[in-house]
């Protein structure tokens, strides 16, 4: 399975729930942890877990993946699905500013998410 497409549907599952500012980071030069970062923001513990289960759901849908990993979905100030090849932060906007991933993984290719068609086409 491209590593791209996952990338992209964990971002529209995020947008599904209305979180802010979607950003998709390309690691895989930079790093042997991952292909992909997708880092988003949830207004909310509840947004925050909203957001994680819509992950979770439409990967599972989509590519019958499940996260081999899952960490903070109780607290939800900052939850995160490992799927291997894409990782997936859900932040509160303090810990976003806080921890500052997109300056962290500034050197691998960064960019927002916007709706495309490519990945409802798949």
């Amino acid at each position: 399975m491209d590593s791209e497409y996952l990338a992209e549907l964990a971002a529209e599952a995020c947008e599904n729930r209305k979180a802010k500012d979607i950003k998709l980071i390309k690691v895989d030069e930079v790093s042997s942890l991952a292909d992909w970062l997708v880092i988003a923001e949830g207004l909310s513990a509840v947004q925050v877990r909203a957001i994680a289960k819509s992950v979770e759901d439409l990967l599972k849908e989509k590519t019958n993946l499940l996260p081999f990993r899952s960490e903070g979905i109780n607290e939800a100030k900052w939850a995160l699905l490992d799927y291997g090849e894409v990782i997936i932060h859900i932040l509160q906007p303090q810990e976003r500013g806080y921890y500052s991933l997109e300056a962290f993984w500034s050197s691998g290719e960064s960019r927002d998410f916007a709706t495309t068609n490519s990945t409802k086409e798949r």
